[in-house]
Order: C-alpha cells, then sequence, then structure tokens
C-alpha cells in the first residue's frame, strides 16, 4: 500500500507522538509498504525551529526508507495559544499543497482538527482516500477540563469540527478503550473503531542500571529518586507533588527530579523556591537518545493528572517507563483506561489524585519495599514487551487501513 501519515511532529522532533509516527513509520516500511510522512519541521516544545531546518521551502527527504515532508513554519511561543494555531493553520495549508496532487491508497491522520482539517478535506473528502482518524486526546473535552475552552460558542464550535473531522473518516482509531463511549455518541459505527494502544522502542528504552552518565552529571546517585520526565503542562496538576515534598522534607534521601518542559514549568520553579523545597530539582528536555538513561535514573518513576482528567486520556510515558523496567506510581482516577492498564500489568500502584498525604505515604512504602519494586517494574517491561511493541502496532494498523480500503471501496 502507499500510506500517507499526517502528524505535525515527527523525529526529531520531541514529544510524545513524533517518536511513535516515527517508529509507526519504519514498522510499515518494513512490512513492505511504501511511506510518506508530513510533518512540520522540528519545533516541539519550546516553538523555536531547529536552526538546522530554518529558512528552507517544503522540503522532502528519504529516512529510514520512510519518505518525510516537512513543512516549514515560523518560530514561535507555544504558550500562546494564537500563535500556536497560526503555526497549525501554516501546517495545513502546507500539507494540502504538498500531498493534493498526488495519489494515495490510504491515510493516516492525527487530530485534533485543527492540525488536520485541511488535509482531511482534501484527502478522504474530496479525493475520497480510505482515512484512519487518529484520536489521541477527545476535544472539546480535555480543552474544558484544562479551562482553555469556556465560551459556549467556542465549546460549540471545537464540537463541531471535531465531530466533523471523526465522522468523515472511513475509520477512527482510539487508544484506549475509555475513548470509545465519546465517539460513538458521535455516530461513529462501532465496527469503524479500531483500537490500538501506543507502542515504543523497546531497542531504544531498556532496563540499565541506575548509576549512569545522566546521573552522574547531576548528582543523582546514593538517593532515592521520584522522577517525572515529560511534558510540564496544565493536565498534570502538579501541586499536590509539591506539597508531597514538604511532607517529606525531613527524608533527605528522597527527591524528586522534574526533566522537561511546559507552560507550568515557570509557575512550579517559583513555588519550590519560595517553599525552599531542597528535595526538588528541575532538569531541562533531555535528546530523545539519553531518555533510556533519564528513565533509569528513577527508583519510581511517576504518572500524574489532575482528577477528571484521567478519563479521556491515556498518556504515552506509561509504556516507555513499562519499557525502563521501572515501577510506576500513579495518581490519575481509579477508574480510568491508564489505572485500569498498570493494574492488569501489575506494574505500579495508585494514589487518588491530588491525595499529598497518600502520595506522600507510597513513597516511603516504595523506597523500604525494593523487592516490590523490582516485581513491578519487571512485570511492566513484559507487558510493553508483549503488547506494546511498534511491529505489533503497524500489522494492526496494516489491518485496519485494509479494512478502510475495503469499506471505501463498497
Amino acid at each position: 500500500m502507499k500510506i500517507l501519515i499526517l502528524t505535525p511532529y515527527y523525529a526529531p522532533d520531541l514529544g510524545p507522538s513524533a517518536p511513535m509516527f516515527h517508529l509507526l513509520s519504519i514498522a510499515l516500511v518494513q512490512l513492505g509498504h511504501r511511506v510518506t510522512v508530513v510533518s512540520m519541521v522540528p519545533h516541539y516544545p519550546s516553538g523555536q525551529v531547529l536552526e538546522s531546518y530554518k529558512r528552507r521551502w517544503i522540503k522532502s527527504s528519504l529516512e529510514e526508507g520512510v519518505e518525510v515532508i516537512r513543512i516549514p513554519i515560523p518560530s514561535l511561543d507555544r504558550e500562546n495559544l494564537i500563535k500556536r494555531m497560526v503555526q497549525f493553520a501554516i501546517y495545513q495549508i502546507g500539507a494540502i499543497l504538498a500531498t493534493i496532487s498526488r495519489k494515495f491508497d490510504c491515510t493516516i491522520i492525527s487530530n485534533p482538527f485543527f492540525c488536520s482539517l485541511f488535509p482531511l478535506i482534501g484527502h478522504s473528502i474530496i479525493r475520497k482516500t480510505p482515512t484512519i482518524y487518529s484520536v489521541y486526546d477527545v476535544y472539546p473535552d480535555v480543552g474544558i477540563q484544562l479551562g482553555i475552552f469556556k465560551k459556549k460558542s467556542v465549546i460549540s464550535l471545537v464540537t463541531t469540527l471535531e465531530r466533523f473531522c471523526i465522522t468523515h473518516s472511513t475509520m477512527v482509531q482510539i487508544l484506549s478503550d475509555s475513548f470509545k463511549k465519546s465517539i460513538t455518541e458521535m455516530g461513529v459505527l462501532d465496527e469503524n473503531i479500531a483500537l490500538i494502544y501506543p507502542w515504543v522502542d523497546l531497542k531504544l528504552i531498556h532496563p540499565l542500571p541506575q548509576n549512569n552518565s545522566f546521573t552522574q552529571e547531576y548528582g543523582l546517585n546514593n538517593q532515592f529518586i521520584v522522577l517525572y520526565a515529560g511534558n510540564l503542562g496544565l493536565s498534570q496538576g502538579f501541586e499536590h507533588i509539591l506539597n508531597a515534598a514538604e511532607l517529606l522534607i525531613n527524608h533527605p534521601e528522597v527527591h524528586f527530579v522534574f526533566v522537561g518542559e511546559g507552560t507550568a514549568k515557570g509557575r512550579l520553579q517559583k513555588q519550590v523556591e519560595q517553599r525552599s523545597l531542597k528535595n526538588f530539582h528541575f532538569i531541562a528536555f533531555q535528546p530523545r537518545d539519553r531518555l533510556p538513561e533519564v528513565l533509569a535514573s528513577a527508583d519510581v518513576s511517576m504518572v500524574v493528572l489532575r482528577q477528571g482528567m484521567g478519563v479521556n486520556s491515556l498518556p504515552s510515558k506509561i509504556f516507555s517507563i513499562m519499557a525502563s523496567g521501572r515501577p510506576i506510581l500513579v495518581s490519575v482516577d481509579s477508574e480510568s483506561e491508564t489505572w485500569k492498564l498498570i493494574k492488569q500489568a501489575d506494574a505500579g500502584v495508585w494514589v487518588a489524585p491530588e491525595e499529598s498525604a497518600e502520595l506522600a505515604e507510597a513513597i516511603i512504602s516504595l523506597k523500604n519495599d525494593n523487592a516490590l519494586c523490582e516485581c513491578l517494574g519487571k512485570n511492566g517491561r513484559n507487558w510493553a514487551e508483549q503488547h506494546h511493541s511498534p511491529e505489533y502496532a503497524a500489522e494492526q494498523f496494516e489491518h485496519f487501513l485494509e479494512l478502510a480500503i475495503k469499506d471505501r471501496r463498497q
């Protein structure tokens, strides 16, 4: 098959979706397909385009058997929502110009609508190309919970446009069962929903010794490290972690380490300074090739979401943590797919969202039980190997793309 993948982020860009689509594209090529990816030039998470990609027109290159077309965008502040929308609009126009004259057997387009609407109209509706619409966050639910969408008119517009993309796709890919209710309520039949869980690079990320070049560089050895690595955004609600750190201030061996960037980082740094939390450390976003060492630095890794946010979200970081062989401390809604999956894998322990005292107690319990930590870490690695390899995901996409082509022909 000639497969077109439209995603705003692609390696070497950072962020969770960029490596996922990179791995998927390579795995599809290895299955014998011809894959073209259209993405923005690398700019995540800062919004600033990498120097080597500036001052270029639309450029195509062959990377590991995948044709990659990168759409140039201006460097803008991603913390400004309007400026971020400008980048997405430019990307969509560029994606149409780069691909509309070409014929593909099928298309994979990632949501939300503000980075996929025009390409979806061009390929799925006008060209009638069989399309899988990949839903990584359910809109407008996520925006409402984060407080981004407040006005009824805005919520109505977002709902209408996202429903338009979903209902005008041949199939809809979801990351977890928890998404299914919202998608079916938009009028999508069960047989047109493809459940494909996130996948992770099991060759890159694997269990490593805790004492490594990363821990040595940042002085993290001989401590009990509670790690959060990823986007420091609005959906996590980090305040209760600061409270837990304050409760554990008399346990000098316990250190909280945050690795990453995001809109909430500046505010968190100010709060840490105001509270004089000497057991709290911030480290800048690390290159992807250093991720295995970053994850290996943890005694326990955290996955946290504000109360109510976990129902329609499945953080892809949980699969990287599993692959690293470290136990997961989960602070999300108990009915969420995130906790259900980690519980099924027996790879972590749960704490109610925003419960600082419970979080502090769980950290001390894990610190005092090395055998449990080791067992949970091994379970997570085994689960990732069985269910979340790129090859397994590519085979599933191949199956559903064939169904989409058959469905469109009928």
